[in-house]
């Protein structure tokens, strides 16, 4: 799509991409809601494709069986009165379950492949021509919205991004080590990076953050007055 066209919409649309445990998720989040934007974790959106193919059984790089399962399922993404984006599969909840680290390797296979993008495309469009959105994902700004109003890259080195994850997981009761989500980590960047569909780089008018040594209260401050800055110049 055009980018005059994305100039020509209504609403307004911030596009923040960057590699796996970058915080993507959990700061645009937070700076949806201080700019009463609509958040939506595209990450979130293939995670749960990844999921129904772990499990029907399909090996992540069964392209074909994969590819098959597209249009057998029902994918749905709702935002709940706890103001969280919920994803649901065949009409269940699997929110929690969609971030466990098996799925995560999924998600990062089914999400190379053109033509489950090209399946997932017209759902995340939709979503920012209907209202003012903060989008995250590994290529909103290079292929999702080309045109939106402010693109932003975040970023931290890999090292920074294993531990945040490591404790997340920690955090939520999952038994995991350190090694273990690095090595997963930097498998995923390397897949995420190579990919020929859609990989994850950064746009060449997109702004770029390095979280690195930060805090969480120190990146979203730095999040929220980069995008302040950019939407009332």
């Amino acid at each position: 799509m055009k980018k005059d066209v994305y100039h020509r919409m209504k609403y307004k649309s911030i596009a923040i991409d960057g590699p796996s445990g970058a915080g993507k998720s959990t700061l645009a989040k937070k700076a949806a809601e201080a700019l009463g934007y609509l958040y939506v974790d595209t990450g979130a959106i293939y995670r749960t494709v990844g999921l129904c193919a772990l499990r029907r059984g399909i090996a992540p790089d069964d392209h074909g069986g994969v590819v098959a399962m597209l249009g057998t399922f029902t994918l749905d993404l709702r935002h709940g009165e706890d103001g969280l984006q919920h994803m649901y599969l065949d009409g269940e909840d699997v929110t929690g379950e969609i971030r466990r680290p098996e799925v995560s390797m999924y998600a990062s296979a089914v999400s190379a492949l053109p033509e489950v993008r090209a399946f997932l495309m017209d759902l995340q469009r939709g979503l920012a021509q209907r209202q003012n959105v903060i989008m995250d994902g590994r290529d909103i700004g290079t292929v999702v919205l080309p045109g939106a109003d402010i693109k932003i890259f975040l970023t931290a080195s890999l090292e920074d991004r294993a531990r945040r994850r490591w404790q997340e997981l920690r955090e939520r009761g999952m038994e995991c080590d350190y090694a273990s989500v690095l090595a997963d980590m930097a498998a995923r960047d390397e897949n995420d990076s190579r990919r020929a569909a859609a990989p994850l780089r950064r746009a060449e008018d997109a702004l770029l953050l390095d979280t690195t040594g930060n805090s969480l209260e120190q990146s979203f401050q730095l999040l929220l007055q980069t995008i302040k800055e950019r939407l009332d110049p």
